[in-house]
C-alpha cells in the first residue's frame, strides 16, 4: 500500500506541462485531466512529455475519440510515464542492472454536451511498478464544465478518484473558474480575439492545497497562448513554478507545444503534442 501512489505522482511530474488549470483543460488529450469536453469531430491526439535530466521521466497519452452523437463522444485513453535510468547497486558502486519505475493506464471516457453544459466520465485500469512492488487498481471519475455565456467558465474533475478520502495522494480532485475579460477583433477581419483570466484549484490529496492563477489569449480556434503560475503545497514544502503553451490549429491539424520553467533549478520539462480530427 505504501507503493500505491506512484502512479498519481509519476503523472504530476510530467502534468507540470499542462498551461491552464486541470479542470479547464480542452482539447483530445484534455480528457485525460477533465473528460468533459465539447466533442465537435471524429479525432485522434498524442502527447510527448520529457522531463529534465535530474528527473529523467518520459511520458506518452494518445486518445483516439469518436464524433459527438446523440449518446454523447466515446473515446479510448492510453498512458504511460517512466523512469528508466535508476540503476541498482549492491556493496559497491558498479551498477547491477536498472530499477523499474513506471506506471501505465488503459481507459474509457465519454463526454456529453447539452447547450451551456458538458459532462463526462472515466473508467481506467492502472498498473504501477516501483522495483518489485506492483499495484494495479480501477479508478472511475467525472467531470462537468458549466458556461454562462461566453463570459464565465466553471469546472471541475476527479483525477484517479478509487476511494472517499481526501488523504490519498494517488488522486485529485480539480476546480476552476474562467473569465472572458474582453473580446474583439484586432484588425479589420482579423476574427474575434479573447483575453482569459483563470484560476484553478487542486486539492484532496492529502498535502495541502495547489492554487493556479494564468491568463489565456486565442484568435478564435487557430491560436492560443496560455500562461500560468502554480503555487504548489507537497508534503509541507511550498514551491512556486511558471508554465506557458503555444497551440495552432492547421486545417484538420493541431499542433502544441509546452514548457515549464522549472523548481529549484532543476530544469525545464516539455510536452509537443499533435492532434487530427478526422472531419
Amino acid at each position: 500500500m505504501a507503493q500505491d501512489p506512484i502512479g498519481g505522482e509519476l503523472w504530476r511530474v510530467v502534468g507540470v506541462t499542462v498551461p491552464v488549470p486541470y479542470a479547464l483543460a480542452q482539447g483530445t488529450t484534455a480528457s485525460f485531466w477533465n473528460p468533459a469536453q465539447v466533442v465537435t469531430a471524429p479525432a485522434v491526439a498524442g502527447d510527448v512529455i520529457q522531463t529534465p535530466d535530474a528527473i529523467a521521466a518520459s511520458g506518452l497519452l494518445a486518445v483516439v475519440r469518436t464524433g459527438s452523437g446523440r449518446l454523447g463522444s466515446w473515446g479510448l485513453e492510453l498512458g504511460q510515464v517512466d523512469i528508466g535510468d535508476i540503476i541498482r547497486t549492491s556493496q559497491t558502486p558498479d551498477p547491477e542492472g536498472t530499477v523499474p519505475v513506471y506506471t501505465r493506464v488503459v481507459g474509457l471516457t465519454w463526454a456529453l454536451t447539452r447547450g451551456s453544459t458538458s459532462v463526462g466520465a472515466t473508467v481506467g485500469g492502472h498498473d504501477s511498478r516501483l522495483d518489485q512492488s506492483d499495484v494495479q487498481h480501477w479508478t472511475a471519475d467525472v467531470g462537468v464544465v458549466q458556461r454562462l455565456g461566453d463570459v464565465l467558465t466553471f469546472a471541475a474533475a476527479t483525477h484517479f478518484f478509487y476511494r472517499f478520502t481526501t488523504s490519498d495522494a494517488s488522486q485529485d480532485l480539480y476546480a476552476a473558474v474562467e473569465w472572458r475579460a474582453c473580446h474583439g477583433p484586432l484588425w479589420t477581419g482579423s476574427g474575434d480575439a479573447a483575453l482569459r483570466l483563470r484560476y484553478g484549484a487542486t486539492l484532496a490529496h492529502g498535502a495541502g492545497t495547489d492554487h493556479e492563477v494564468g491568463l489565456g489569449f486565442d484568435l478564435g480556434s487557430l491560436v492560443a497562448v496560455d500562461g500560468m503560475l502554480v503555487r504548489e503545497n507537497t508534503y509541507g514544502n511550498i514551491a512556486w513554478r511558471g508554465v506557458a503553451g503555444f497551440h495552432v490549429r492547421i486545417g484538420r491539424y493541431g499542433v502544441t507545444f509546452a514548457r515549464d520553467a522549472g523548481v529549484n533549478d532543476v530544469g525545464s520539462s516539455y510536452r509537443v503534442g499533435l492532434e487530427w480530427r478526422l472531419k
